[in-house]
């Protein structure tokens, strides 16, 4: 099985991204590795904490999908070149750096894994 190293993965992050909304938290993920899905996206972790996952949820084109909404029938699309909002729902994070985690499995090369260290903006 092909596996993609997670420092690749981590291109998927747009830096400076991190901030804190009105009582959420929300980044943004940017493709420019090629287009690709995911039949699974597993809760988000937070500086170690596995975040329930339904406050995880992520934005195209405006509209907004629950991470335990995607399966084999709706897949989570990560176009070439296009933006896609996350977003972790009743969080709020402290003007330090903080580490999010994210996993997802891709059909035909099983669980990836990437994490990333920003400090959130606020809004």
């Amino acid at each position: 099985m092909i596996t993609v190293p997670s420092f690749l993965l981590r291109r998927l992050y747009l830096k400076g991204s991190l901030r804190n909304t009105d009582r959420q938290v929300q980044f943004q993920m940017v493709n420019k590795l090629g287009t690709g899905y995911a039949r699974r996206l597993f809760p988000l972790a937070l500086d170690g904490e596995n975040v329930p996952i339904e406050h995880c949820f992520f934005h195209v084109d405006g509209v907004e999908f629950p991470f335990d909404a995607v399966s084999d029938e709706t897949p989570f699309t990560l176009d070439l070149n296009k933006t896609t909002t996350i977003t972790i729902k009743g969080v709020t994070l402290t003007n330090e750096s903080h580490r999010i985690e994210m996993w997802f499995e891709v059909p035909g090369l099983g669980v990836l894994a990437f994490d990333f260290t920003d400090v959130p903006s606020n809004e």
